[in-house]
């Protein structure tokens, strides 16, 4: 069997590389025998972390515009040429059929389209597994990201929400599946005993497609909310322990701790999410704007707030029994945030128990996920 994997992976984004090492995972387990290779943002970080080839996304690296019009003429041949080597090519995880943050159609979009294309042509089939989706607004982009999903062999996704918003965008998907997050596959880190310590999960944020106007204003109300927040729990004695899901999260790392230079706040830049759930095995609660530093939370069984950015953070969080612990990082309510963070803590017990509950079901649900695929997907395209 010769499966390839696709996407945005080894480029900083732990919940990317994070569904990457659960297929991979489960690929070693259950199909010990397929060679696997990855076509990807990251080539180097894929093969030095995961162990297997890897070749970069795109002919063509620069940021000079000929060069980046030649590289999309040529991208083609070059994505062709891979694909046409694999008896299946899958898309693990992420929010690739979304426009939650900044995107054009030419980027990533344009990147599925061709993977689609490509394969149709060559008889290699595609699976999107468990995948991410919204509704998205900008034309061009939309037409590309429904074409591409259309093109797709298999397709699953990680919640009901991510299912409807593609079928409201014209993809038929009566066949189709809802399963959790494939991180959720990664494995427990040990439990520790309570610390006292909170975890703060802080993101570079902007808003997404549709704020590219409001952009500074938002970027600027939800640092000074974290911010103040984060300079709430210092004055009360409270240990900080700061999360992060992106390089780009580094800078406001960088700019709360310059803020608090003499509190009990720190950071350590984790290499994955299995390294992320380490971190928070230290903490008694969560509060956390990325998608996947909410979801490594609530698995460790932290309850946790989101401050999320997109439809599907709520999602997450009322699949998981938190939902109204569920607030806005695009219109962030200080007196709310604190006013939620006191009945996270006097409500933890409570919440604890039923994240251990949510979770044993979530990883049912997973296995059966695992199971279909490697049914319909990889012994169905086995030569």
């Amino acid at each position: 069997m010769r499966v390839g994997v696709f996407g945005l992976l080894g480029q900083g984004n732990l919940g990317n590389d994070g569904s990457l090492a659960a297929l991979l995972d489960h690929l070693r387990r259950a199909h010990p025998d397929a060679v696997v290779d990855a076509l990807c943002g990251g080539p180097e970080e894929v093969s030095g972390r995961y162990g297997i080839p890897a070749r970069r996304l795109h002919w063509f690296r620069s940021e000079t515009l000929p060069a980046k019009v030649l590289g999309k003429v040529a991208d083609p041949l070059w994505i062709g040429r891979w694909v046409r080597r694999h008896d299946v090519v899958i898309v693990p995880g992420m929010g690739v059929l979304e426009a939650t943050l900044p995107l054009r159609p030419w980027g990533f979009p344009y990147s599925l389209l061709l993977l689609g294309l490509t394969a149709r042509l060559t008889g290699t089939k595609v699976a999107l597994v468990n995948v991410g989706a919204d509704v998205v607004r900008q034309r061009a982009t939309r037409w590309v990201i429904t074409r591409a999903a259309r093109l797709a062999h298999y397709r699953s996704y990680r919640d009901e929400h991510s299912r409807q918003a593609m079928a409201r965008m014209g993809v038929d998907v009566r066949a189709d599946a809802v399963f959790p997050d494939l991180a959720f596959g990664l494995a427990d880190p040990e439990p520790r005993p309570s610390s006292g310590a909170v975890g703060v999960g802080v993101m570079s944020f902007h808003g997404g497609n549709d704020d590219r106007a409001r952009a500074g204003e938002i970027n600027r109300a939800y640092l000074t909310t974290v911010k103040r927040f984060v300079r709430l729990l210092a004055d009360e004695g409270r240990p900080v322990r700061l999360f992060t899901g992106d390089a780009a999260d580094d800078e406001v790392v960088a700019e709360i701790l310059a803020d608090l230079p003499d509190a009990d706040v720190t950071a350590e830049p984790p290499a994955s999410l299995t390294d992320l759930m380490r971190q928070m095995a230290e903490v008694d609660v969560v509060v956390a704007t990325r998608y996947h530093n909410v979801l490594c939370a609530l698995k460790t069984g932290k309850p946790a707030i989101s401050l999320g950015y997109a439809r599907k953070n709520d999602v997450l969080m009322e699949a998981m029994g938190l939902g109204e612990f569920a607030l806005s990082a695009r219109e962030p309510d200080f007196d709310r945030l604190v006013r939620r963070f006191r009945e996270l803590l006097d409500r933890r017990e409570e919440l604890v128990a039923v994240l251990g509950e949510r979770n044993r079901v979530t990883t049912e649900r997973l296995a059966h996920q695992f199971a279909m695929m490697s049914e319909s997907v990889v012994e169905g395209s086995r030569p």
